[in-house]
């Protein structure tokens, strides 16, 4: 029997569920059980429980069947439900648990002797910005040691009421038949009942959970979850059912005065949110009122009262008036700041104002990839297998005024800014692009906006980057969430890429797990083509190609390779060839002049030196990924990892060695890595094993039809 239950309720949070199982299972404490519920979450978070349920004992996954509606107090109960601990933990799927919460939760509960209710401090971390201590920690800090009832003392009807600040004794939860309601309200009167029901309370001024607030998106609807008790009305109803249990107490009476005070205000601090039906509102505040007023209670006199005593009295139209009164004093008070406002001005042309007023064209699609820098990567893959299974929708492809050229012969396309591309922009009804397009691009109702990224994120990407100021390097955070909210389809290349994405770039997308189609040509290609392209590099038969590939390093100007090329190239000799790709975001790179060394910094297309390399060489670079479906070597050179993840950030330590992180040798010298390709290391089967461990967990859908999966999910509406 554990000492802890950890009941989590999961919907929705699979790029955070991770972090949070996580934060739970690494705890020094050790007794405990965690219970996750999960109702069929269209994001595949049941099937992440499902993982770490199969690699932990102390991890129990609970599946309600799909479709009932349960919602989040259904996900609640079923856990409580299932619960054998002393003590019941409710933890939201996006939370984490501090280093050492549950030590300190026990070690309290063992302190005052096992009370029924122990209530913990928490902080607030919000969707952009740090932690931060809360007002409820500093509440606690102010409560004395030792046990204490709500009777005893009121100001615990301060603390944030909700289910996730608190242990409850699980005899208490099942002898007063405790249980969630629907709604917001139903977390709210349950965080109420177990104080009022609880005989002992004890209180730990410590943090305990991180509470993280996540990005509000009224477009992501769930049709599958319920949506009653949320409204004001379902305010007043849960109140009244919060009076009931007491009322059915007879122990709690003493309570009645005191829980109907803290309703009255809540309910009359309601009011003003109240947009429609606000009569009936006032009604049923009113008929709330003469059912639960203790006898003898009295609303507060003088113009502290007024607005209580309207309220209560049921008296709509004197509330009424009262509000007009002071809306038009406030009304007043504005007049002068509204004179001085100015109308913002319209970004857009009139010319494309005036196209976005014409149909849509249900045929036309807009490409582009890199910033306008050509046709390529992912929406080339897809741009040309639309051309094979969707002919009827015409592709146009964006490009920059200096990469008119690159162009390939035949491919329709407009320059950026010109009248075609407002005309394009404004009447094209799918946009495919890896990177985001500009802020000036009004998206229309029925346009279709498909990101296709273009990379597994080993570094820090999005949201994530706050934390990170190099990285971040100015980025406006708020104009990155309005292009994200232009989205309806998400592309990603695996399931750790799914969990990523949905956190750094919290949209209402729909994911298309589909692995990237620019790698559809690495499963395809045929001997053959390999060979041509080799030939067209300048490689002869019989050498062996190593592609070195280092990422970009937001803290530096200029390329920098990590290796001494001329030192390598000497080492291995004349029969291996080194292609060295620096990251286009940097101009040229200073290759040494060495037959052996080729510079492949411009070749258009990194899928063919990917098929042309017997073996990549790379640091952090997200082309280990895309790498990994070719089942062929790779070796990390990684000389200043520490420096890279504390600067820029990233997601899962590439260097630790346990399969699925590291995809084969690791070097930090150039001695080092020249001694790897001398003594084979460099694909012994020790490497081989980490690198199919690697590709298991980074390329689970590179069968190469990718591109012919977004094709007939987006264009022809195919379930695939």
């Amino acid at each position: 029997m554990p000492r802890l239950s950890v009941i989590i309720p999961v919907r929705r949070v699979r790029g955070h569920l991770r972090e949070c199982l996580e934060s739970v299972l690494s705890q020094s404490f050790t007794d405990f059980e965690v219970i996750g519920v999960d109702d069929g979450s269209p994001d595949g978070s049941g099937l992440l429980l499902d993982e770490f349920a199969a690699l932990d004992h102390r991890v129990q996954a609970i599946h309600l069947p799909p479709g009932e509606g349960a919602g989040p107090a259904g996900r609640r109960n079923a856990g409580a439900e299932r619960a054998v601990g002393d003590h019941l933990i409710f933890l939201e799927g996006n939370f984490v648990l501090l280093p050492g919460a549950l030590q300190a939760v026990a070690g309290a509960l063992d302190a005052a002797g096992d009370p029924e209710l122990l209530l913990f401090g928490h902080h607030k971390r919000p969707f952009r910005g740090r932690p931060r201590p809360t007002r409820s920690l500093e509440l606690l800090g102010e409560l004395p040691a030792g046990r204490l009832t709500l009777a005893g003392h009121p100001e615990l009807l301060d603390l944030a009421q909700v289910s996730w600040n608190r242990a409850v004794r699980r005899t208490l939860h099942e002898s007063e038949k405790l249980a969630f309601g629907p709604g917001q309200h139903g977390e709210r009167m349950y965080a109420l009942q177990t104080l009022a029901a609880a005989e002992s309370i004890a209180v730990l001024p410590v943090a305990c959970v991180e509470h993280r607030r996540q990005r509000y998106l009224p477009d992501l609807v769930d049709e599958s979850e319920p949506t009653d008790g949320t409204t004001p009305l379902h305010l007043v109803e849960a109140y009244a059912g919060l009076m009931t249990f007491v009322q059915d107490r007879p122990a709690l009476h003493p309570l009645r005065t005191l829980l109907f005070e803290r309703a009255s205000q809540e309910l009359l601090s309601g009011y003003p949110s109240v947009e429609r039906r606000r009569r009936r509102y006032v009604r049923s505040v009113a008929a709330f009122h003469r059912t639960h007023r203790p006898e003898g209670y009295r609303s507060p006199g003088g113009a502290r009262g007024l607005r209580p005593r309207l309220i209560g009295g049921g008296r709509y139209a004197a509330l009424g008036s009262l509000d007009a009164a002071l809306a038009l004093r406030r009304w007043m008070r504005s007049v002068p700041g509204a004179l001085r406002a100015q109308a913002k001005r319209t970004l857009t042309a009139r010319y494309y104002w005036w196209q976005r007023r014409r149909p849509l064209d249900s045929g036309l699609a807009v490409y582009a990839a890199y910033w306008n820098r050509g046709v390529s990567c992912n929406p080339e893959a897809i741009f040309r297998k639309a051309q094979e299974l969707a002919p009827q929708v015409r592709g146009v492809w964006v490009v920059s005024k200096n990469q008119r050229a690159s162009v390939p012969p035949g491919i329709d396309h407009v320059v950026a800014g010109t009248r075609r591309y407002w005309a394009t922009m404004a009447r094209a009804t799918y946009f495919f692009n890896n990177v985001n397009f500009p802020d000036h691009l009004v998206k229309r109702p029925g346009q279709i906006h498909v990101m296709t990224h273009h990379g597994t994120p080993l570094k820090i990407m999005g949201l994530d980057q706050q934390d990170y100021p190099a990285a971040a390097q100015g980025l406006n955070f708020d104009r990155l969430l309005q292009r994200v909210d232009r989205w309806d389809w998400s592309v990603s290349a695996n399931p750790h890429s799914t969990e990523v994405w949905s956190r750094a770039y919290p949209s209402a997308a729909r994911t298309l797990e589909t692995g990237y189609p620019r790698n559809d040509v690495l499963t395809t290609a045929t001997a053959g083509q390999i060979a041509e392209i080799r030939a067209g590099l300048g490689i002869r038969p019989g050498l062996r190609s190593v592609l070195y590939a280092p990422t970009h390093r937001d803290y530096e100007a200029l390329f920098t390779s990590r290796i001494d090329l001329e030192r390598l190239a000497d080492a291995l000799g004349p029969d291996t060839v080194i292609m060295v790709r620096a990251h286009y975001f940097y101009e040229g790179a200073g290759l040494p002049d060495r037959p052996t060394i080729l510079d492949v910094c411009d070749h258009p297309r990194i899928e063919e030196l990917f098929l042309a390399a017997d073996a990549l060489v790379t640091d952090y670079s997200s082309v280990m990924f895309d790498y990994a479906a070719l089942d062929r070597p790779i070796v990390v050179h990684a000389p200043d990892w520490e420096t890279y993840r504390t600067v820029r950030g990233v997601c899962f330590d590439l260097l630790s060695g346990k399969p699925g992180d590291t995809p084969g040798a690791v070097s930090t010298s150039t001695d080092e890595l020249a001694r790897i390709f001398l003594d084979g290391s460099w694909n012994s089967p020790e490497n081989e094993a980490l690198r199919a461990a690697f590709r298991a967990r980074f390329c689970p859908y590179d069968d190469g039809r990718a591109a012919e999966r977004v094709v007939r999910s987006v264009l022809l509406g195919e379930d695939v």
